[in-house]
């Protein structure tokens, strides 16, 4: 009996050319694909013109959904799970599945491509060969000592950030550099690949008037990078 697969499908960030052969050629061989929202990854799949069953895939996808998966994947079945952007299992829910089809001894599969963090690095202009990835700044509990935090590292950090959040993010930010004795640069990436990508960087201070006088671009998608 041939053996299932399940394949972790990196999608585009914004720009629907960004997506590897190898992800068209998975996404059309699979039975179906789990993602986080149907539309949005309908959208890549009509722009490709590929035609696939798609399921929902988030943080409170049920215990029997996981083992109606594994059960596929021991009878044969190409499974793919993909996040709305970027790489699955980074800040993501997908992590849940790939330990279970893990534990359960099914084949994964890495199909790599877009990330966000990398991209941010690429092109901030930053010296080193390191950087710590925090995943999402907390939204509530924790959030205070978050940002405290970010004064041990030795190392540039980076971190996403919401629309709805970033001005907090960079007033926080702003306000610990005042009280600091060390002198830092922030580099926020917004809207990455798409139309309106801009990199932006300067003192805490420096980057938060920026996005306080332009209102306008405090929406999107952001990378925060702190070094």
């Amino acid at each position: 009996m041939e053996t299932g697969v399940l394949s972790i499908v990196a999608t585009p960030i914004g720009n629907l050319e960004d997506i590897t052969l190898r992800a068209l050629r998975v996404l059309k061989e699979a039975d179906y694909i789990w993602c986080e929202d149907t539309r949005v990854t309908g959208k890549l799949l009509k722009h490709y013109d590929i035609s696939k069953p798609l399921k929902r895939y988030d943080a409170h996808t049920s215990e029997q959904t996981h083992l109606d998966i594994i059960n596929d994947l021991k009878s044969g079945k190409k499974i793919a799970l993909v996040s709305d952007a970027g790489t699955p299992g980074v800040s993501d829910p997908g992590v849940l599945l790939v330990q279970k089809a893990r534990a359960a001894g099914a084949r994964i599969e890495a199909i790599p491509g877009p990330s966000a963090i990398t991209a941010a690095f690429s092109i901030a202009g930053i010296a080193g060969n390191q950087f710590a990835f925090l995943g999402y700044a907390p939204q509530k509990k924790g959030r205070e000592t978050f940002f405290k935090s970010l004064s041990s590292y030795e190392i540039p950090v980076m971190f996403f950030e919401s629309t709805h959040r970033i001005m907090k993010t960079l007033e926080a930010l702003k306000n610990r550099d005042e009280n600091s004795t060390v002198n830092r640069t922030i580099t926020v990436g917004r809207e990455l690949t798409k139309m309106h990508e801009e990199i932006v960087s300067g003192t805490p201070e420096e980057v938060f008037n920026y996005f306080d006088f332009n209102k306008v671009h405090q929406k999107g998608e952001f990378v925060v990078m702190v070094h």
